[in-house]
């Protein structure tokens, strides 16, 4: 039994839920976490950040459940608040799965690069900073009071984390705080959003590396799902609960010395930023 190997796929796998719902990248962390361990090979760590992905998607699934089942129930029954629930989210998801689907390829190959990383890293700090420091009007103070113009307006902020370092979470979080959503639902919608969008690409992903999936690596997988998942539930109840006094101002700061800790270490090339 391979001991190291199982205690780098357990490190992962609080990694990937402790920043997959925070606005900080956590691909970046992966990749950082990964280097630093020399944590399998490349195709093998790919496949593994996928399989942890999911492990975080369903703690928000976990931690919602009874709100999710509600939800289900009454869409079913064409109840009002659910079904315009069910409509935000497919309507904030679908500009993402449009412009992914046709930009993806040029997306990889262009912009994953250390340095737009360390870049956005920054300039979202710089926004986070501004957003929060900007007179914020509530308008919507629970994700049931949403209109499907909101819904749209957070999906087209979402598009932007398409650019490797801006973070899903954070640019879905920014962007509800700009059309006068609550610190807390925006929070919450992220959550919500996150699970059809990080699905969506987890199928593609699995998909597409299906052929590096060997059962004899399940144990390894297995503890970094279970360590995301549970971290990453803990991370959603969290996070709900700070943002809603204390603000994003926080998260802002530390995407400014994380874009520069990328920027001085790729320039001496002590890490390799660009696997």
């Amino acid at each position: 039994m391979d001991y190291l190997l199982y205690f780098q796929a357990l490190v992962m796998g609080i990694v990937e839920g402790l920043t997959e719902f925070l606005p900080i990248s956590s691909t970046g962390h992966l990749i950082l976490a990964g280097e630093l361990m020399n944590f399998w090979t490349h195709d093998k760590r790919v496949v593994f950040e996928i399989a942890i992905q999911l492990g975080a998607i369903l703690a928000v699934c976990w931690d919602y459940r009874e709100r999710l089942v509600r939800v289900s129930n009454g869409f079913f029954t064409r109840k009002p608040v659910e079904t315009r629930f069910v409509v935000n989210i497919l309507v904030a998801f679908l500009p993402a799965a449009v412009i992914g689907f046709f930009a993806i390829g040029i997306i990889r190959d262009y912009l994953f690069s250390p340095f737009v990383v360390a870049f956005m890293l920054i300039l979202g700090g710089l926004v986070i900073l501004w957003a929060e420091r900007r007179e914020h009007v509530v308008r919507v103070v629970e994700v049931d009071d949403m209109r499907w113009q909101d819904a749209l307006k957070v999906g087209f902020a979402q598009c932007l984390a398409m650019v490797p370092g801006t973070s899903r979470s954070g640019a879905t979080i920014i962007g509800g705080l700009l059309v006068g959503l609550s610190r807390k639902t925006a929070a919450e919608f992220s959550f919500f959003l996150a699970v059809p969008t990080m699905i969506g690409a987890t199928v593609y992903s699995v998909y597409k590396h299906r052929t590096d999936f060997v059962m004899a690596d399940f144990p390894v997988f297995a503890i970094g799902f279970v360590a995301a998942f549970l971290v990453a539930a803990w991370v959603v109840k969290a996070l709900v609960a700070f943002v809603s006094t204390h603000g994003f101002a926080v998260f802002a700061y530390y995407r400014i010395a994380f874009g520069l800790f990328i920027f001085a270490t790729a320039g001496a090339g002590w890490i390799n930023w660009a696997s």
